[in-house]
């Protein structure tokens, strides 16, 4: 069973990293990043030197993590909304358009073999984005002292929260033979998971407040982001991540059994 899980993962893994979309996309990245954080260093550099003239400037926007990292993270988010949807969209729609899915099907390879191998290598991609951003914030160790533990734990929030939007993707990458079609699925899935706490502001219900704050993408992340890592969040992220990956896999196989 193993053997067909890791076929399947390297060859997407390669397919990843030596299709020119990947590259492109890293360097639109690299690009957005390198205009955003010298902007934002010199920003809190600023409001450092300025910390004695400003008596009341909150102390938290004096500390880097929250002053810098914390918008690097936001900035990351937002774009992985769209990098994601944008690496995962051809994983098995693009099979089937080629008809290259009909021939996985009928190999000795289950279902899921095929989901979790495919899965596993969008992780992959998606691990080196976030490596990209973790880059710039780790660059500022040679001149700033910071929580490195702090920053650790933020940034593998941020990576659990893109795995989840690489479980969501492949999921729709499944639904249809349009790479297109599954790229504007993803993206609207991505940002309607965002808006599910909201509930938890609305509701005047006691048990409601609590599901929809337990349920709450944001929530969690903000708990990484503080470098506390629940046992709650890492429960919720998980059961999205396999929810999604099951859902993938009853896909394809409906599609087999067609």
């Amino acid at each position: 069973m193993l053997r067909g899980f890791f076929t399947i993962a390297k060859k997407d893994l390669r397919a990843f990293f030596f299709s020119p979309v990947f590259y492109i996309v890293a360097f639109l990245c690299s690009m957005m990043l390198s205009w955003v954080f010298p902007i934002q260093l010199a920003q809190f550099s600023e409001a450092a030197k300025n910390m004695m003239f400003q008596q009341g400037m909150p102390q938290q926007q004096l500390n880097i993590h929250y002053g810098l990292f914390l918008r690097q993270l936001s900035y990351l988010n937002l774009m992985l909304i769209l990098i994601v949807p944008a690496l995962t969209m051809r994983l098995i729609s693009e099979e089937k358009k080629m008809h290259t899915f009909d021939l996985l099907l009928t190999s000795p390879v289950t279902s899921v073999q095929i989901v979790l191998g495919k899965f596993v290598a969008a992780l992959g991609a998606v691990f080196g984005i976030v490596l990209i951003a973790y880059l710039y914030c780790a660059w500022t160790g040679f001149f700033a002292h910071f929580s490195w533990p702090l920053l650790n734990v933020a940034f593998l929030g941020l990576f659990l929260v893109g795995a989840v939007y690489a479980a969501m993707d492949l999921f729709c990458s499944a639904l249809t033979e349009s790479a297109l079609g599954s790229f504007v699925m993803a993206v609207i899935l991505n940002i309607s998971i965002w808006f599910v706490g909201i509930g938890a502001e609305v509701s005047d219900s006691q048990t409601l407040r609590e599901f929809f704050e337990h349920v709450s993408l944001n929530g969690h992340l903000s708990a990484f982001v503080e470098g506390t890592v629940r046992t709650s969040a890492l429960v919720f992220l998980a059961s999205v991540m396999g929810l999604f990956v099951f859902l993938a896999e009853r896909v394809v196989e409906a599609n087999r059994w067609r």
